[in-house]
Formats: structure tokens, sequence, C-alpha cells
């Protein structure tokens, strides 16, 4: 598959290379992006290397698409759809801590869910999205992108801490997009 290129009113979203890797590396020193994704802790600067190297290839092979989330041409994250040869691939993404809260993430994610459900598109006929027990940043994007809550998966993501819990949630491409009330962020 090759590579495809999205924009938002404030957002470019396209394949990281190797001009991010300084900007990944350091963005990945955050203590909740390693407690809360599959990136290793600790991350090293070959870590960046590798990942932005491994890119390519994964789209390459239709197995995973992967973005960095730029502003001003500036790296904010980074949003990638996993196992897309599933059917039901599944979304993931994380964001610099000075991007935080201003609906950035929200808005890239919400191009790549559309691209993802387009059948001129991904054409997924499901979408997941996963996150560690207690990540209710991340769960709050989901929502708003209007996936469904459906549980709990016991131990069901490993990163360098170990086993934990995952909430998981999906989103079909007739469901409606309104955000629906989570449990588990109380409401």
């Amino acid at each position: 598959m090759e590579p495809v290129e999205l924009r938002t009113p404030r957002t470019e979203l396209s394949p990281p290379t190797r001009h991010d890797v300084p900007a990944i590396f350091q963005a990945c020193q955050d203590a909740d992006i390693q407690r809360y994704t599959a990136v290793p802790s600790p991350y090293l600067l070959e870590h960046a290397e590798a990942f932005v190297d491994a890119v390519p290839g994964r789209w390459a092979d239709g197995i995973e698409a992967t973005w960095a989330i730029r502003l001003d041409d500036r790296l904010v994250g980074m949003l990638g759809m996993h196992r897309l040869t599933t059917g039901s691939p599944e979304i993931g993404y994380w964001m610099t801590r000075g991007a935080r809260g201003r609906g950035l993430l929200t808005e890239a994610a919400a191009a790549v869910v559309e691209w993802a459900l387009a059948p001129d598109g991904l054409g997924a006929a499901r979408l997941e999205w996963r996150a560690v027990v207690g990540n209710r940043a991340s769960a709050r994007v989901a929502r708003a992108l209007g996936f469904r809550y459906e549980g709990t998966l016991r131990h069901a993501l490993v990163n360098s801490f170990g086993r934990d819990d995952a909430w998981i949630a999906g989103l079909l491409p007739g469901d409606d997009r309104t955000p629906q009330p989570w449990s588990v962020l109380g409401d």
C-alpha cells in the first residue's frame, strides 16, 4: 500500500521521516508516553531511528499505517492504524506534552478514522481502540471520535512495564459518531 497523506484544518499527517527522529526521541522521554504506549522504556535515540526506518516497509506490506502529526511543520504527535490485514485495525496515538489539550489529536484522528472506514480508503469493517486502564485522556479522544466502550480485557497489553488490563472500544462504519457515555469516564 502506498502511504497516504491527510490534512485537517490545523494539522498535516504524513509518514515520519529521518528528519523527525530528534523530535520523536524527545517526545518519547515523556513518562506518560512510556507508560501508556508500547514504546520502550528507557527510550533511546536508536529506538526512534529504528521506528522511522520501519515505517515505509509497514506501509508497503499493508500491515500498518503510521503518520506524524504536524502543526506548522513541527511534529506534535504520532498516530497509527495497526493490524490492517485483520479487517478490524486498531488505532493508537500519542501527543507531545506541549500539544495536549488543544483538540489537535481528536482532529487528526478523525481524519484517519474517516480514511480507515471509507470504501475508497482502507474500507475497514470495524475499528478498535485499546488503552491501558486509567488512560483517561486517550479514552476521551476515542469517545469523541464515536467509539463505543466495550469492556476491559485482562492483562491484554504488554509494554516495558509488564502486562496491563486494557479498555477496548469499537467503531463500525454505520455507527452514530455522537459521543456516547462511557462508564469508565464516569458518565
